[in-house]
């Protein structure tokens, strides 16, 4: 199997995009777009399962940010969902947002208040190796990929992951 580089013309926008997302943001331990729904699905790792109440404060709160966003932004008929996935000792926090109100300042403000609410909570891929100017040029490519997706609307579906300091992207 050929390995392949972002700047690869053979890249689809969509791989693209989710390979930026993951390298720009350690947080995001898993995203998914869902072809059928135009939605990607992004998964973060929590080192413990919160309380029942805990986690309806947070998502509460997440969701009125998130509207709050949408009101300053202009942006209507967004659809976002956000669910617990218990796991033993764990759990995975889902967030699944429509491609085409979806920006990218609203994928940071997502981060910053997960990163601000769950605290030392939320799992991160620690890399250290990435410069302040690599992180610009995702957030270019984030932009404009994003774009592309929002005219374009990809056909099939992929999951980007981490692995092992990697970010590897499949076709579902």
């Amino acid at each position: 199997m050929p390995k392949l580089q972002q700047d690869d013309e053979r890249i689809s926008p969509g791989a693209n995009l989710l390979i930026s997302i993951l390298v720009r943001y350690p947080e995001v331990g898993t995203i998914n777009y869902e072809a059928e729904s135009g939605a990607l699905r992004f998964t973060f790792m929590l080192a413990t399962i919160p309380a029942a109440d805990e986690f309806t404060h947070i998502k509460d709160k997440l969701l009125a940010s998130i509207a709050a966003y949408h009101l300053l932004e202009g942006i209507k008929g967004a659809r976002v969902d956000v669910c617990l996935i218990p796991c033993d000792r764990v759990a995975m926090l889902a967030i699944r947002r429509d491609v085409a109100t979806l920006t990218k300042g609203e994928m940071a403000l997502i981060i910053v208040f997960l990163r601000d609410a769950l605290k030392d909570r939320l799992v991160a891929d620690e890399n250290d190796a990435i410069l302040e100017e690599d992180l610009l040029v995702q957030e270019e490519v984030i932009s404009d990929m994003l774009e592309s997706m929002k005219r374009e609307n990809a056909a099939g579906g992929l999951i980007g992951i981490r692995e092992d300091g990697r970010v590897l992207v499949f076709n579902k």
